[in-house]
This record gives structure tokens, C-alpha cells and sequence, in this order.
């Protein structure tokens, strides 16, 4: 099983923490993405057993002791799930936070492996909304939402991603042609540089960005994500590209 993982050093207990909103979830805790390299199956699977990290609590440092958990539902490959995500406390400053999978997506009910091909195949101008919504087991209207969003924040992910893959050692990419087309170059550049990296190879494309990312890939806000690089955090500045 990895370890906690950030960009630069797979070993350390830095993550990513958002909010999150779990379906059944009775609070509402800060919730740290882990790059899980659990399947999808394997993970429902395990239910409350499921093997986690346990990191040091990503406000103050201090230890962190499980603490309950609550279940939410994913779908993969067309089935409605529920996956166990535990909860930790930190005893020092009294947060709780949730462990997501890399898988989730933040506030999203389909697995970030999904969510990514949709977009990609749509970005890309492979095939329209409807026959990847269709490959990919979603509703139209839910892969429509996916394209939208990932369109209006492609100018703030480009840049971010791009600033990442030259921070890991990767090539430098030139903003060019369309914002969406843009993005989707550089989250593929961050994530071959990552690969790099021990670790990292097997999560695949999608769950790296959801990890480094902190599962806000299709987040409303505008503010670009906080890309974690060793144990510090950068929010690039967003050019001006085409539409």
C-alpha cells in the first residue's frame, strides 16, 4: 500500500485538505485526498476494513487517531456504490477531517478516471457530450456539467499543471490554441514528469490530478488549486488565453 503521498516526496504525510461534503456524512469535516492506489472494487470491497494512511494533522502538525467515518456513494462504470471514508481527529487542535480516495472527486458522485475521459474525449473533439456520457455510464446532463466547468477553469489548470511538470523536472508547455486543450496538455505533462517519482505511475492520470489537486478539479471556485510540492504550496498567476 503507498504511503501518504505529495508531489515531491512520496513518503511524507503532506496531503491535500478540502472541504467536503459527504452524502451521509453527519458534520462536515476538512477532508484530505490520499493517492489511493486501491481499485474502485477492491476498495468498496474492504468497507470499514479498508487499509488508509494515518498523517499528521495538515493544520498544526499534531498526531491524528481515527475517529468514525461516514459513507458516500461513487459510481464506476455505470454502478452506484458506497465506499467507507474514515474520519481522523486531531487531538491538539480539535479538527476532523475526512480521508478521501484520490478516486473522488470533491462534491462529484462519478470517479475521477471517469469525469477524465468524459472531458478529455469531448476537449479533445474525439466524439460530442453524448456518446462519452454514454461510454462512460453518466447521464448527459452530468457529462455536459463536467465539460462546462472544466472549460470556464481550463485557463487556471493550464497554468497550474504547467508550473507543476517544470517544478518535477518536465518540459515547460507554451500556452497555445484552445484553454481547454491547453489544460489537458499539462495535466498530462505534470503527470509524466511525476511518474518519475516513486509511486505515482500506478495511479494514473485522473487520480494524480485529483490528488495534487486536492480534488478540486471541477470545484465552483475560481481560485486555482494549491498544487502541493514537497511542503509547500503555490497558486501560479492565470494568463489571458483564447477561447
Amino acid at each position: 500500500m503507498l504511503s501518504p503521498l505529495n508531489v515531491r516526496d512520496p513518503s511524507s504525510s503532506c496531503l491535500v485538505t478540502v472541504r467536503e461534503e459527504g452524502s451521509e456524512a453527519v458534520s462536515r469535516p476538512l477532508a484530505i485526498v490520499w493517492p489511493c492506489p486501491l481499485p474502485v472494487d477492491a476498495y468498496v470491497a474492504a468497507g470499514r476494513d479498508v487499509e488508509v494512511p494515518r498523517p499528521v494533522c495538515p493544520s498544526c502538525a499534531g498526531p491524528l487517531v481515527f475517529w468514525s467515518g461516514y459513507w458516500r456513494h461513487v459510481r464506476a462504470s455505470g454502478r452506484c456504490r458506497k465506499i467507507f471514508v474514515p474520519r481522523l481527529r486531531c487531538g491538539r487542535c480539535r479538527v476532523t477531517h475526512a480521508l478521501l480516495p484520490a478516486f473522488v472527486l470533491a462534491w462529484r458522485l462519478d470517479v475521477a478516471e471517469a469525469v477524465g475521459a468524459v472531458i478529455g474525449q469531448v476537449v479533445w473533439g474525439a466524439c460530442g457530450v453524448r456518446p462519452a456520457a454514454a461510454r462512460a455510464g453518466v447521464p448527459d446532463t452530468t457529462a455536459r456539467g463536467w465539460v462546462r466547468r472544466f472549460r470556464r477553469r481550463a485557463p487556471e489548470l493550464g497554468v497550474a499543471f504547467a508550473a507543476l511538470a517544470v517544478e518535477l523536472g518536465g518540459q515547460a508547455i507554451v500556452p497555445a490554441g484552445q484553454a481547454g486543450r491547453f489544460a489537458l496538455t499539462a495535466i498530462a505533462a505534470a503527470f509524466e514528469a511525476a511518474t518519475a517519482l516513486p509511486g505515482w505511475l500506478a495511479l494514473g492520470r485522473w487520480r494524480f490530478a485529483s490528488a495534487v489537486s486536492g480534488g478540486r478539479l471541477l470545484a465552483a471556485n475560481t481560485i486555482s488549486p494549491f498544487l502541493i510540492v514537497g511542503r509547500r504550496r503555490f497558486m501560479p498567476p492565470v494568463p489571458l488565453l483564447p477561447a
